[in-house]
């Protein structure tokens, strides 16, 4: 998997940070287990040297987490007068990002709000036109900004736009003082727009004339693949080779990571080729069946699978590392929207199953889970009932046993119960810097998990 999740222009806007131009006339993509894929790519984290977590300071550092406050990023009115009709509409919360002291959630229907945590506020809608369906979030660390992808009914939502906006801007309520960026790009289909966080650099394939991708995957022959490798930096080819396939089976997926290309047909084995010695390995069809999507881990030169609501670990000789217990997804399409790796790459929170004994969920909420990705075992847990020391005890509605001890919150506007809460998560992130989670839901309400 490459870093990208495709998806098309149209008003239900998405979260992959490969966002997808559309072809006029033409839905969106219908290969699932390509959105899937690609959907969780979107979480490829930088490598760090130093590691912040021990398995005791992660279980101190959730064990007394719980339901601190709540936002909702429906406005019945609308962020101005004119503004389209469906993003009136209630919708669910698809994508949250946090930088700084902002909470930025974008619903299904392209609104998307910001929140101060100090205030508890909803400062303001990024959209700053009437038509405009925001896709996309991606914060750049490296300037303090927030880069939008958005598609627009004035030119019937057929071409991808972005723009930067200091965070300082947007902390003063005026997200309409950001810039245009790649302007002379032309994003329609197939054209796209992708941000690479390995590398800190965007990628834009400008349908007119401009490849600007690191593998470029060239149309199947009978019998092999042309594959080209390029330089992020300059685009240069690197290597140019033929990879033998299989006649007449499909491709599950072609990935390349650093110098390893993996490759798996429907009911082969899986082919793990290094394309600097063409070194071959291969893993039994019966021990690594094709996932549904998977995520490259770059500090630990490793690799999650997805598969069946159950993750697992690899490594890049074809062996199984790390099988998570008491792990079992909420989403059974691996909706990486409900799943964050810690940037040092030790932690992963998931949206859970919750416990068949935790009575408060009745089968209807979840759970957030924190487990460790070297060992797989499960650290803390976040939900209804209070069964263990480490999870949250909230069971009821939290207006201010759960806020007293910040002195910068107001007045708690929490409208559910913890269990509520925990009720179908659509997004969550992680803030690695504040310790808090934030969940966001079908409702478009937004909750913060905080110590």
């Amino acid at each position: 998997m490459d870093g990208s999740r495709k998806i098309s222009v149209s008003p239900r806007p998405c979260s992959g940070r490969r966002v997808l131009a559309k072809k006029r006339g033409i839905g969106g993509i219908d290969n699932k287990f390509v959105n899937s894929v690609n959907k969780l790519h979107r979480r490829e984290i930088c490598s760090k040297r130093h590691r912040a977590f021990t398995v005791t300071d992660a279980q101190d550092r959730f064990r007394n987490i719980r339901l601190q406050e709540e936002y909702d990023t429906h406005d019945p009115k609308g962020h101005c007068s004119m503004v389209l009709p469906f993003l009136r509409k209630r919708s669910k919360i698809i994508e949250i990002v946090a930088a700084r002291d902002i909470v930025f959630a974008l619903a299904q229907s392209g609104v998307c709000a910001a929140f101060n945590r100090e205030t508890n506020q909803r400062i303001c809608f990024l959209n700053v036109t009437p038509d405009e369906v925001i896709r996309s979030l991606f914060y750049n660390k490296n300037n303090d900004s927030l880069i939008t992808v958005s598609a627009y009914a004035s030119d019937n939502f057929s071409s991808l736009k972005c723009r930067s906006t200091r965070i300082e801007y947007i902390r003063r309520g005026k997200p309409d003082a950001g810039f245009a960026l790649f302007e002379s790009e032309s994003l329609k289909w197939p054209g796209f727009v992708e941000f690479d966080d390995v590398n800190g650099k965007v990628l834009t394939y400008s349908a007119q004339d401009s490849p600007g991708i690191m593998l470029l995957i060239f149309t199947k022959a009978s019998s092999h693949v042309p594959l080209k490798i390029l330089s992020i930096e300059d685009g240069t080819v690197l290597k140019s080779f033929n990879h033998l396939l299989h006649r007449n089976k499909k491709v599950d997926f072609i990935e390349q990571f650093n110098e390893k290309l993996l490759v798996k047909q429907e009911n082969e084995n899986l082919q793990i080729l290094d394309v600097r010695n063409f070194e071959l390995t291969e893993v039994s069809r019966t021990e690594f069946m094709t996932p549904s999507a998977f995520i490259f881990l770059y500090e630990n030169q490793l690799f999650l699978t997805f598969r069946n609501r159950t993750v697992a670990v690899w490594n890049f000789r074809g062996e199984l590392v790390t099988s998570f217990e008491d792990h079992l997804l909420w989403h059974p399409d691996c909706n990486t929207n409900n799943i964050y790796i810690t940037s040092d790459q030790d932690l992963i929170i998931s949206y859970c199953k919750a416990d068949s004994d935790d009575h408060l969920s009745e089968g209807i909420a979840g759970s957030i889970n924190i487990s460790n990705i070297l060992t797989g075992k499960c650290l803390a847990k976040i939900k209804a009932s209070n069964s263990f020391s480490s999870e949250c005890s909230c069971s009821g509605n939290f207006s201010g046993c759960c806020n007293k001890s910040n002195k910068h919150m107001h007045s708690s506007r929490i409208r559910s119960t913890a269990a509520e809460a925990l009720e179908d998560i659509t997004a969550l992130f992680y803030d690695e810097e504040r310790n808090e989670i934030y969940t966001g839901n079908r409702h478009g309400l937004v909750h913060v998990w905080s110590n």
